[in-house]
This record gives C-alpha cells, sequence and structure tokens, in this order.
C-alpha cells in the first residue's frame, strides 16, 4: 500500500480506496488540530476546531462504509462559488490571519476534490466511479463551506 498512497491510480479494491481516503482525512485532521493547539486568536481556534472536526466526521463515514457492502448514497450538485480559486493561498502558521486559513483550507478541499474527479475519469469500475464521485462531493462540499465563511468573514468586512 505504501506505493499505492503514493501513486492512488494504483488502488484496485474499494477497501483500499477508502483506506487511502480515510488516511488523507487523517492527515488533514492533524494538521487542523496542530494549527488550533498553537494559535492565540480564540475565533481561529474554533474555525481549527470545527475543520478538525469535519475531517474527523468524514473519517467516520468513510470507516463505516468500509465495514459495509453498500455504496454511498450521493447528494445534488455541490455549487461551487470559485472564491479561493482566484486567491493565492500562503504557507499557514500559528500567526496566520483567519483569511489565510480559510484560503488555505479551501484550496486543500478543492486539489483532494480534483484528486477524486481524476481517479472518477480514470475508472472503469461502476463500484469505484460511485465511490470516488462520493468522494469527489464531500471534498466539494467542505470547500463550499470554507468559501461561505469566507465570503461573511472576509469579503464582508471589507
Amino acid at each position: 500500500m505504501a506505493e499505492k498512497a503514493k501513486n492512488p491510480e494504483l488502488m484496485t479494491t474499494i477497501e483500499e480506496i477508502l483506506k487511502f481516503a480515510i488516511q488523507r482525512e487523517e492527515e488533514a485532521a492533524r494538521a487542523y488540530g496542530e494549527l488550533a493547539r498553537t494559535t492565540t486568536d480564540a475565533g481561529l481556534k474554533g474555525l481549527l476546531l470545527d475543520l478538525q472536526a469535519d475531517e474527523v466526521n468524514h473519517r467516520k463515514i468513510l470507516r463505516e462504509l468500509a465495514g459495509s457492502d453498500d455504496l454511498p448514497q450521493l447528494g445534488s450538485a455541490v455549487p461551487d462559488l470559485k472564491i479561493s480559486d482566484y486567491l493565492v493561498d500562503e504557507p499557514v502558521n500559528a500567526d496566520s490571519r483567519m483569511q489565510d486559513i480559510l484560503i488555505f483550507a479551501a484550496k486543500k478541499e478543492a486539489k483532494a476534490a480534483e484528486l477524486y474527479d481524476r481517479l472518477l475519469g480514470q475508472s472503469s469500475n461502476p463500484k469505484h466511479k460511485r465511490l470516488f464521485q462520493f468522494l469527489a462531493q464531500q471534498e466539494k462540499t467542505h470547500k463550499l463551506k470554507l468559501e461561505q465563511i469566507y465570503e461573511q468573514q472576509v469579503l464582508q468586512e471589507n
């Protein structure tokens, strides 16, 4: 699986796909948690803890899928506000502003959605396609949430 973690195109089973996705969620949750522990800004800490909770919940959903033969239910299409598409993300740290964290997180979610969309396009297995579609949809939902917060917290304040 080490090679597959570096090259997800090599994944051939639902279990491998879910394991890969769970690892990505765990990494994201860890990163948000670390930033939350180091920031001194209370509002930013709350946002980071919310982002961490979203990733933990997503991991929980994926783990439940791993123990089931059922395929995930797909929701409706997720709108894309495209706000973060035109913004430059900077490396984040404990001193980052909320605006920077939101841009960083939205771009991270967009990259994850793009990965799953690419894997969806490369897959010929209908079950894999459905799972990749679900995973991409989840990441797009996270991006939408972050862009809505950005719109409320940053754009409307300026």
